[in-house]
C-alpha cells in the first residue's frame, strides 16, 4: 500500500501542470459556458453598447451569439462580422449621421435639367397626386442613405446568407407591422436585416422581406432575451438602454407625449423579457440619462458611458473570463473565420418595377460580369439612378454562387408615384419700397413610356408670376440624348433709372413663348444643349418717361448653351463649380423683330476648410452685333447682384460682375447659423469694351442667416462706393439663377 501511494504521489506531483492546464481548457473551451449578448434599442444610446464590448475585451470574455433589437442590431451586426471594437468605434465617430436621415444621395448625382430648376422647387415633401387623390409614402425617410451606409458597413460579411455562418452567429430582431408580432431575422442579408430592425414606423419606410412588411423591433421586442435562449445561451448578458417612463409633469408638450407612447410600448416588452434572466445572468443599464435617442454626434460620450456600466458589474463578469491564451485562441478564430470570397461578379440580375424598361436601368450600370465588384462605381451609379427622382430605394445585394458572386440590384419605385408634387419660396425685401415675393410649385408626371419621358408643369404666383410646361423626352436609355418641347407666359416689372440713380420709370412686361430643344448629357454633370425660341413681349403698363414701344415685339432665334454643374447643393454650396456660357442669335428669318447676337458667361467655384467656406464668381453678358432693346437688357442690383443698388439699378446691353463671398458657419450639425462678408464689383456697358476696374461701382456686404428647407434666409446689409447703405431680408437664394 505505501508502494502504491507514493506511485500515485509521484504521478499527481509530474502530472499537475498538465492537468492544471487541462481543466483551465475546459472551463473556457467546450466545457464553458456559452455567452449570449442581447442589445436592446433606443435609437443613438446605442453607441453605449461599444462601450460594453470593449470593456468585455478588456476583461477577456468571449461572446458566442449576439442577439439585438433596432441600434442594438447594428452594434451586434458589426461585431458579430468580426470588426473590432476600436474600428466599430472609429466608424461610428467619422459617420456622417445627418446624411442617414436623408434620402438624397447629393446633388451631384442629379441630371443636370434636375439642377437647373430645383433652386426655383426646392421643397419635395413626398407627396403624390393622382386622379384619385393625393399619396404620401410609408415614411417620412425611404431609407435610400441608411441601406448605402450599411452595406458598407457589412461590406466584408456581404456573402454570408446564413447568420450562423458569421465568425459570432447572429440575430436581428423586427416587427412584422401587419400582425405585431416578433420577427427574428437568422439568414439573407446582413445590411437589409439591420436595416429592417431599425425601421422605426413613420419615420423610415418599412421593409419588404419575404412578402413581410418589417418595422422597428423595438416594438415586439426591445431586449430580446427569450431569442438568446432559444439559440443556446448559457449565460447571458444584457445591456438595456430602453428610455425610463417620465412623470405627469415632464408631459407637457405633443411631443413629450408621443415620446412616453413609445416608451410604453418598448418598456412594456422589455420588462417581461428581463423577467427571463436569472442569478447567473448580468444586466447592465448605464447612465444614459442626460442623453436622448437623437444624440448621434455625441458617440465618444456614449462610448464611455457605456463602459462605465460594464466596469460597475465587473465582479458579476468575472467568472466569465478566459485565459489569454484561451482569448488568443477565441479572436484568431474569429480573424481566420472562412467567410468566402467575393471573387468575380458572374451575373448582373435587375428588379425593377412595371413602368421602366429594364433596359433603362443596366443601361446605367457600369459594372461589367466577369469583374471583380467595384462598390465605389457601382453606388454612384445607384446614387445617379435614385437622383432621377422615380425610385422610392434603389439597392443592391450579393450573393454566392458556384462561377462568383451574384449581384442583384433592386429598384422600388416609389408608392407614391409617378406624379409628384414640389414648392418654394422666393422672397426679397430691400427695406426701401423694393419687395418682390413668389410662391412656386410644381407637378411632375413621369415614366411616361419606356425611355423614361417626363411632363412638368411649374407654377409662380407673386410680383412676378410664371407658368412653365415642358415635356421632356429621352432619345435613348442612357439619357446621353434628349429632346425638350416647353411653352412659357412670364411677368416682369423693369425699372429705369438715370445716371443718377434716380428712377425715372417702370415697366410690367409680360413674355410669351414656346421653344423646342435637343441636347446631350456629357457625363454626370454638364450638358450641351440647342434651342430654337419663338414667342414675343409686350408693355402692359408704363410709368414715367416713355421709354419702350407699345406694340408687341416678337421675338424668335436660337441659343446653344453648355453648363457643367458641380455644386454640392443650390443654395449653400461648400464644395464644387458651376461653369456656363450660351450664346443667343435672334434673327428676322426665325421670326424676331430684332437682330442681335450675344453671350453670356458664369463660373462660379466654391471650396471649404471645417466650417469656412470661400465662394467666387464671374458673370459677364455681352451683345457682340445689332440692338436687342430694352426688353432683353442686363439688369444688375438686387442681393447679391451689387447688393448696395437697387434691383434693376444697373442696367445695359452689356455687363459684368465679379465677387467673392467668404462665410463661416457656427453651432452644432442639427441647427447651424452662418455669418459673412462679400465684396461684389461690376457695372452694364454698351460693351464690355468699356469694361474696367475704374468704371466698375463696388458693393461691400455683410449677412448672417440660417440654412433651412426654403433655401437660406439671410439678413444683409451692403455699402457702396457712393456713400450709400442698403438692407436686404431674403428667402431662397441660389447663386446659378443668375445664368438662369
Amino acid at each position: 500500500m505505501k508502494w502504491l501511494s507514493l506511485v500515485l504521489l509521484t504521478y499527481l506531483i509530474l502530472a499537475a501542470p498538465e492537468t492544471l492546464a487541462t481543466a483551465a481548457s475546459d472551463t473556457s473551451g467546450d466545457d464553458r459556458p456559452r455567452v449570449g449578448l442581447v442589445l436592446s434599442g433606443g435609437g443613438a444610446k446605442g453607441m453605449a453598447h461599444v462601450g460594453v464590448l470593449r470593456v468585455l475585451e478588456e476583461m477577456n470574455i468571449p461572446v458566442d451569439l449576439v442577439v439585438g433589437t433596432s441600434a442594438g442590431s447594428a452594434v451586434g451586426a458589426l461585431y458579430a462580422s468580426g470588426m473590432s471594437v476600436a474600428e466599430i468605434e472609429q466608424r461610428f465617430i467619422d459617420l456622417d449621421w445627418l446624411s442617414s436621415f436623408r434620402d438624397d444621395p447629393g446633388r451631384a448625382y442629379k441630371p443636370v435639367r434636375r439642377k437647373q430648376v430645383e433652386w426655383r422647387f426646392p421643397v419635395t415633401p413626398g407627396l403624390g397626386v393622382s386622379l384619385d387623390g393625393l399619396h404620401l409614402g410609408a415614411g417620412i425617410i425611404a431609407g435610400q442613405n441608411l441601406g448605402f451606409i450599411l452595406n458598407g458597413l457589412t461590406h466584408n460579411v456581404a456573402l454570408v446568407e446564413d447568420f450562423d455562418r458569421l465568425p459570432i452567429p447572429f440575430r436581428a430582431v423586427a416587427t412584422d407591422l401587419e400582425t405585431g408580432d416578433i420577427v427574428v431575422l437568422s439568414k439573407g442579408n446582413l445590411a437589409t436585416a439591420v436595416r429592417a430592425s431599425m425601421s422605426i414606423p413613420g419615420v423610415y419606410a418599412p421593409v419588404n422581406l419575404e412578402g413581410r412588411l418589417l418595422v422597428d423591433g423595438g416594438i415586439a421586442n426591445n431586449l430580446p432575451v427569450s431569442v438568446a435562449r432559444e439559440m443556446g445561451a448559457d449565460i447571458i448578458i444584457a445591456v438595456d438602454i430602453t428610455d425610463a417612463l417620465v412623470s405627469s409633469d415632464e408631459l407637457q408638450e405633443a411631443f413629450s407625449v408621443f415620446r412616453q407612447l413609445t416608451t410604453i410600448m418598448t418598456r412594456r416588452n422589455t420588462d417581461q423579457q428581463l423577467d427571463l434572466l436569472g442569478e447567473k445572468d448580468v444586466l447592465i443599464r448605464p447612465d444614459l440619462k442626460d442623453y436622448g435617442s437623437a444624440d448621434f454626434y455625441d458617440a465618444p460620450a456614449l462610448f464611455e458611458l457605456g463602459a462605465a456600466g460594464a466596469r460597475e458589474h465587473a465582479v458579476e463578469l468575472r467568472p466569465l473570463t478566459v485565459p489569454s491564451e484561451v482569448w488568443q485562441a477565441y479572436r484568431s478564430r474569429l480573424a481566420s473565420a472562412n467567410l468566402g470570397a467575393e471573387g468575380v461578379v458572374a451575373s448582373i440580375d435587375v428588379e425593377y418595377g412595371r413602368r421602366l424598361s429594364g433596359a433603362f436601368l443596366r443601361e446605367r450600370i457600369r459594372q461589367e460580369t466577369g469583374e471583380p465588384l467595384n462598390v465605389e462605381v457601382l453606388e454612384a451609379d445607384l446614387k445617379r439612378i435614385y437622383g432621377l427622382g422615380y425610385y422610392e430605394t434603389v439597392s443592391y445585394t450579393q450573393s454566392p454562387s458556384a462561377d462568383g458572386t451574384q449581384l442583384v440590384i433592386k429598384a422600388q419605385e416609389k408608392s407614391w408615384g409617378p406624379n409628384y408634387l414640389s414648392f418654394g419660396l422666393n422672397y426679397e425685401d430691400n427695406f426701401d419700397g423694393d419687395t418682390r415675393f413668389n410662391l412656386t410649385s410644381s407637378l411632375r408626371v413621369t415614366e411616361l413610356n419606356a425611355l423614361g419621358g417626363e411632363w412638368q408643369t411649374g407654377l409662380q404666383l407673386g410680383t412676378e408670376p410664371r407658368i412653365r410646361t415642358q415635356w421632356y423626352q429621352p432619345l435613348d436609355y442612357g439619357y446621353e440624348r434628349f429632346m425638350v418641347a416647353g411653352a412659357e407666359y412670364s411677368r416682369d416689372t423693369i425699372s429705369v433709372y438715370d445716371p443718377e440713380g434716380a428712377r425715372v420709370a417702370e415697366l410690367d412686361v409680360t413674355f410669351r413663348h414656346f421653344d423646342l430643344g435637343l441636347g446631350m448629357e456629357l457625363g454626370g454633370n454638364a450638358e450641351t444643349r440647342l434651342t430654337y425660341t419663338r414667342g414675343y413681349a409686350t408693355v402692359d403698363k408704363q410709368v414715367g418717361v416713355a421709354v419702350a414701344p407699345r406694340e408687341a415685339v416678337h421675338q424668335g432665334g436660337v441659343s446653344l448653351q453648355l453648363v457643367h454643374d458641380s455644386l454640392d447643393d443650390a443654395f449653400f454650396p461648400r464644395s464644387g463649380a458651376f461653369a456656363g456660357v450660351r450664346g443667343r442669335a435672334e434673327r428676322e428669318d426665325l421670326g424676331s423683330d430684332r437682330h442681335f447676337d450675344a453671350v453670356t458667361a458664369m463660373a462660379l467655384g466654391t471650396g471649404s476648410w471645417r466650417k469656412f467656406t470661400l465662394t467666387g464668381l464671374l458673370y459677364a453678358h455681352t451683345v457682340t452685333r445689332g440692338d436687342p432693346g430694352i426688353e432683353n437688357r442686363i439688369r444688375l442690383g438686387g442681393f447679391r447682384r451689387l447688393s448696395a443698388y437697387a434691383p434693376g439699378q444697373i442696367t445695359g446691353d452689356s455687363a459684368g460682375m465679379a465677387s467673392v463671398y467668404a462665410r463661416q458657419v457656427f453651432g452644432g450639425p442639427i441647427t447651424p447659423w452662418f455669418a459673412g462678408m462679400g465684396l461684389e464689383a461690376g457695372n452694364a456697358w454698351e460693351s464690355l469694351s468699356d469694361a474696367g476696374w475704374h468704371s466698375s461701382v463696388k458693393s461691400w456686404s455683410a449677412f448672417a442667416g440660417v440654412d433651412t428647407f426654403l433655401g437660406p434666409v439671410q439678413l444683409a446689409t451692403a455699402y457702396n462706393n457712393e456713400d450709400k447703405w442698403t438692407a436686404y431680408l431674403n428667402i431662397g437664394f441660389s447663386f446659378t439663377q443668375l445664368f438662369y
